[in-house]
């Protein structure tokens, strides 16, 4: 067990925990050399996991030191976290960094890189940046004053942000660990909150201790060169799992959905860590317009009909209250009711601990207790829609135009319940799939 200071003996890595449920640890301090105390708690992070929080002090000469570790294991896939603070009270949004987060504010383009983990607020982060600016402002003022005065600018949006007066803020939290965490909210709409799982490379995968360097990258990005896909055939890839790093396979195969158009159907199961996984991937020109579909559900059967959200698409739903941003889930070709199960699943696993402690607290007992009503009025309707107890909408708006939604009536026949609307994309969309910077003329010619 890692601690704060160094350990002075072996037979302590194992310690007892006392009456207050803390383990108490005896260390050197970093500062003195001379005795300190460790102390570790475990707790349960409300809409996160467990981790442990590290405290240690020094009575001989008052250093102290506090941090947070993941008590979980390294996450299959990493996360990135993307916030956009509109008001005040977004200050106050708890935040989990660990070793391997790393925390941007977007607006000033400034980075924190990875640091001993915490468990904090963005206002206390935003805190933390600022004084750690301000701290070799004189010396940099007499040394180096080109420097200080590029710092001061900073110095002084920091200051503004934190009074309230640079809203809307943007920053990310990402970590390729895939254990950082900002705490949503049941009110969070649009872009405000955004989570984006993603595979690590395998030079991630090196820096986490998960493969050596000397390993030979898996050649999955030739093993398709100069192969014509057939429809029905499957095509295995060699890949590297992304949760154990062994070498693994990818099954791919292409197929074609009825009135709509050819997609690729991509599974990944690993035979060493029995890491799953199930993906789709659209192809084709891009559209000129982006493309929204809305369908009513009104019964048992709707929820049987085939949907396919790709991996650009976001889903929404004003009568679930319901936002699932692209990159969320990746694509998936299932029924409404296996994606809808699939957001259920994963919103509540993230949002509650499925499992209990072992000592009677039951998931979501340490949440606050408005919050936690919020939450479970949130998924008592999630619920009752699986069982089409209601009717209520859902919109696929994708900017490529690559969802779909099945029709109940034949051939070109409208269907009364799937509404088909065409849109302008936003400049915003247009920069996150790099239609801005794509070169379709001449394109072999240097700028």
């Amino acid at each position: 067990m890692a601690t704060n200071g160094a350990v002075k003996e072996p037979e302590i890595l194992r310690p007892e925990m006392n009456e207050n449920g803390l383990y108490e640890i005896e260390s050197l301090c970093m500062n003195c050399r001379d005795d300190g105390m460790t102390r570790i708690l475990p707790i349960k992070i409300p809409h996160f996991k467990e981790v442990l929080l590290e405290s240690f002090s020094c009575d001989h000469c008052g250093f102290k030191n506090n941090t947070v570790k993941s008590a979980g294991e390294i996450q299959p896939k990493g996360s990135k976290y993307s916030f956009r603070l509109q008001q005040q009270a977004d200050f106050e949004r708890q935040v989990i960094r660990s070793d391997h987060g790393t925390f941007k504010i977007e607006d000033i383009d400034l980075e924190m890189p990875p640091a001993p983990g915490q468990y904090t607020t963005l206002e206390s982060m935003f805190s933390k940046v600022l004084t750690d600016l301000r701290y070799d402002q004189p010396t940099r003022k007499e040394q180096t004053p080109e420097v200080y005065q590029a710092l001061e600018g900073i110095i002084t949006k920091l200051t503004s942000m934190l009074e309230g007066n640079g809203f809307p803020i943007s920053v990310t939290l990402d970590d390729i660990s895939g254990n950082s965490f900002i705490t949503p909210s049941t009110d969070d709409r649009g872009d405000k909150y955004i989570r984006t799982d993603y595979v690590r490379s395998h030079e991630q995968n090196v820096q986490l201790g998960l493969a050596v360097e000397d390993d030979a990258e898996p050649a999955e990005r030739d093993a398709m060169a100069d192969v014509n896909i057939v429809d029905g055939e499957v095509y295995e890839i060699p890949a590297e799992c992304p949760a154990c790093t062994k070498p693994c396979t990818v099954n791919m195969k292409k197929v074609n959905i009825p009135h709509f158009k050819d997609v690729i159907v991509m599974a990944t199961v690993c035979e060493h860590c029995g890491y799953k996984t199930n993906d789709i991937k659209t192809g084709g020109a891009v559209p000129e317009k982006g493309q929204k579909i809305t369908l009513r559900i009104e019964n048992e059967i709707d929820l049987s009909r085939d949907i396919l959200k790709s991996e650009t698409c976001e889903l929404q739903s004003s009568d679930l209250g319901l936002e699932v941003q692209p990159g969320t889930l990746g694509g998936r070709f299932t029924t409404v009711e296996g994606l809808l199960t699939q957001v259920r699943d994963q919103l509540h696993g993230q949002i509650f601990d499925d499992v209990e402690d072992g000592e009677g607290l039951k998931p979501g007992d340490s949440m606050a207790g408005e919050t936690k009503t919020r939450w479970d009025t949130f998924f008592d309707k999630l619920d009752r829609a699986l069982k089409a107890e209601f009717p209520f909408s859902i919109t696929l708006a994708d900017p490529l135009a690559n969802s779909f939604v099945q029709k109940k009536t034949d051939g070109d026949a409208p269907d009364p319940q799937i509404t088909i609307e065409d849109y302008e994309r936003t400049e915003e969309e247009m920069d996150d799939l790099g239609l801005n910077d794509m070169k379709t003329e001449n394109y072999h010619e240097d700028d």
